[in-house]
């Protein structure tokens, strides 16, 4: 075999001879062939707290991390380890999965990068031409990868999966998911699920149908999908008056969380369409603003739960859910905990979605109160009008897709929250397929200065333990340790660390560019790193 390698070689025309420096040059840069990335690896994800498998870290949705060489009596000695610049013309909101030293990242507006988690040498890039004529609301982002086998996979812009091989980057398959000329696309990171790769749709401002996909990890064949606006036959359907349910949206736009031992993916939906004006489709409109137990084999509906009911107020519930075992009023439960985007903070019990609690965590002034089975008492005069309507939270949102944190140590979930309120409007909605199907706007309160700040929520029933309030409103998640800390960081692009209990800045690093991602933490060659996507840079932290 080397001596006709070496034989046609020989005979290469000028033009073979440059392929075959090329393809030489590829395999010097490979990044090193990881272990495979099992689904066993990913359910035990906590014992190998040194990666950070999944986009959450691992299936619970907590974004904690067992590793404590980074504590809160040396934290203020971290020091920039590497920085990997990138060339962008769009937010920077990736989270790294990081395999045995190897690190994958996105890069917007469809791109994938793995660096050496030591250094930040890029091994390769894999660079996806899009087409012209995407449609989509807000702005080219993707937020990461999701890795199983030997494969990396990544959705993109123009609404593809494209799984790539983990050594190289070539492409392994690439599946058109939806078309992106009606509207959909691809932002989230996908989830890996036993064998299969689960993704949600964008483009619920276009008036589509949203759903969320399984497709075969080794082959790319889609095994099934789930709808979240109901199909014909389904009772579900007259929640929404007439045909509107056509164009409901409700797009499952992020990474949801998964528990093993029940079987069941837990995935937010967003926002039904139009926005601000629901005259057309009247009816709590499922399975918008929902929280959905699937069952990852059949894509059956075990339960789901209504945040907000006929949401005129565009508050999607696709934040990722955090399961935690935790009591509840004394009971062992398996629960579900999450900030809301319409500023409740819920808990539910995630086995069989029974409602436990719901209180606000911000300034709200659109519910009288939740009642007992967890539906909101609207107040009349929150309803957004062709006048206007003064209402907290802003469509913004208490929260948004930037993760919350929880620590098994503390007991506190830590959310990054805005406190921001909003004149809502009402005006009529035109559908047209592949266009922005609103039903009006919205503009900051006059004479208002929102904020932000990060708070420490008890679990059981959601009270403030502390806060560190931000200059300006978060659009970055956060991540806590064993090592008692929090990590989180601001528009002004300045990355920190908090006491977990108390609050306190232990540490504060000017980053220099806006941040808009989640942290992570790993650990190499026995130091441990934190790392953040500042302005249009990753940097990598470490102890000095």
């Amino acid at each position: 075999m080397r001596r006709a390698v070496f034989w046609r070689a020989a005979f290469f025309s000028p033009a073979d001879f440059f392929s075959w420096i090329a393809f030489l040059a590829l395999l010097a840069a490979a990044a090193p062939c990881p272990a495979q990335v099992t689904y066993e690896r990913i359910r035990n994800a906590e014992k190998e707290p040194q990666n950070w498998l999944t986009y959450s870290g691992d299936y619970s949705g907590r974004r904690h991390s067992p590793l404590k060489q980074i504590d809160v009596t040396n934290a203020a000695k971290l020091r920039p380890a590497w920085i990997f610049q990138m060339d962008l013309s769009h937010k920077l909101e990736t989270s790294p999965v990081v395999v045995n030293g190897v690190m994958y990242i996105t890069e917007p507006p469809s791109n994938v990068t793995a660096l050496d988690a030591r250094t930040g040498r890029p091994y390769w890039r894999y660079r996806r031409t899009l087409p012209q004529g995407l449609r989509y609301c807000c702005g080219q982002v993707n937020r990461g990868v999701a890795v199983l086998g030997d494969r990396v996979f990544v959705g993109t812009m123009d609404a593809h999966l494209v799984a790539l091989d983990a050594h190289s980057g070539l492409v392994r398959w690439d599946v058109e998911v939806e078309s992106f000329a009606a509207g959909y696309s691809i932002t989230a990171a996908p989830l890996v699920v036993k064998d299969r790769v689960i993704i949600g749709v964008s483009g619920g401002e276009l008036g589509i149908l949203g759903f969320i996909d399984a497709y075969d990890a080794a082959t790319g064949r889609r095994v099934w999908r789930r709808y979240t606006i109901p199909g014909n036959g389904m009772p579900e359907q007259k929640t929404w008056a007439g045909e509107s349910w056509g164009r409901g949206s409700a797009a499952p736009w992020m990474t949801g969380s998964y528990d093993p031992a029940l079987n069941l993916i837990y995935w937010g939906s967003g926002n039904p369409g139009p926005n601000w004006n629901g005259d057309e489709r009247a009816g709590d409109n499922l399975f918008s603003n929902c929280l959905l137990a699937i069952d990852a084999d059949t894509s059956g509906f075990r339960w789901h739960f209504q945040f907000t009911p006929h949401d005129v107020w565009a508050w999607d519930a696709a934040q990722v859910p955090v399961l935690v075992d935790a009591p509840f009023k004394g009971k062992p439960r398996k629960l579900i905990v999450t900030p809301n985007r319409n500023g409740f903070y819920y808990v539910l019990d995630r086995a069989s979605g029974e409602f436990l609690l719901a209180v606000p965590f911000v300034k709200q002034t659109w519910a009288e109160r939740i009642d007992e089975k967890g539906r909101p008492v609207v107040k009349p005069d929150a309803i957004p009008s062709t006048a206007g309507a003064k209402v907290y939270p802003s469509p913004e949102g208490a929260t948004n897709w930037y993760s919350p944190a929880f620590s098994p140590i503390t007991g506190l979930l830590y959310a990054a929250v805005r406190e921001a309120g909003a004149v809502m409007y009402k005006a009529p909605a035109l559908f047209r397929p592949g266009s922005l199907f609103a039903g009006g706007s919205w503009r900051p309160v006059p004479g208002e200065e929102a904020r932000g700040a990060v708070r420490a929520l008890q679990l059981e029933d959601g009270r403030m333990k502390w806060e560190f309030p931000l200059q300006t409103q978060p659009w970055a998640g956060l991540l806590s340790t064993a090592g008692g800390l929090v990590f989180g960081g601001t528009e002004e692009g300045h990355f920190f660390a908090l006491d977990a209990a108390s609050g306190k800045v232990l540490w504060r690093f000017p980053a220099g560019g806006r941040i808009t991602a989640n942290p992570v933490t790993y650990m190499v060659d026995g130091r441990q790193h934190v790392t953040i996507a500042s302005g249009q840079a990753l940097v990598a932290f470490a102890l000095e």
